[in-house]
């Protein structure tokens, strides 16, 4: 099991490092290689663009290994239609009211930025029902757990 490192065009946060939680590239070079049909999926989020690329996927494919995509509604809508047989699992917080207090504890956003996230959070929490799988993240140690039976389940099908 291997997690895909997105491609993003937003600046790194402090302690972020290239090719490790993202590839940093400019916005234009994102867009040439969506003209060039190298994501998987892709999508402006928060003002940023983020895509996944596809041939580290297929990549990983072909070895026999699971891939996990961490991405957006938007992202997983276009993976469902480009690859029927993802197995597609959202991960939820326990309510609203935790998901905002994460969000103001982490304190990586501005206010304005804030805004934007809780936003797009309320609409992607309406398209929960559209995923294969649901896993509730109350506590880290079980929504991985759950998170490993279910993928556990689905590469022995």
């Amino acid at each position: 099991m291997v997690i895909s490192i997105s491609a993003t065009t937003r600046e790194p946060r402090a302690g972020e490092q290239d090719g490790r939680e993202y590839f940093f590239i400019s916005r234009e070079e994102f867009l040439d290689r969506v003209q060039r049909g190298e994501f998987l999926e892709w999508a402006e989020v928060h003002g940023n663009l983020y895509g996944t690329p596809a041939a580290f996927v297929d990549e990983q494919l072909r070895a026999g290994k699971s891939v996990i995509l961490e991405i957006d509604v938007q992202g997983a809508q276009q993976v469902a239609e480009r690859r029927p047989d993802a197995v597609l699992i959202f991960i939820e917080p326990p309510d609203f009211e935790e998901l905002l207090r994460r969000l103001e504890e982490r304190g990586t956003e501005n206010e304005e930025e804030r805004a934007r996230r809780i936003a797009a959070a309320k609409r992607e929490l309406a398209l929960r029902n559209q995923y294969h799988y649901r896993v509730v993240n109350d506590r880290v140690e079980r929504a991985a757990e759950e998170l490993r039976s279910i993928i556990t389940m689905k590469r022995s099908e």
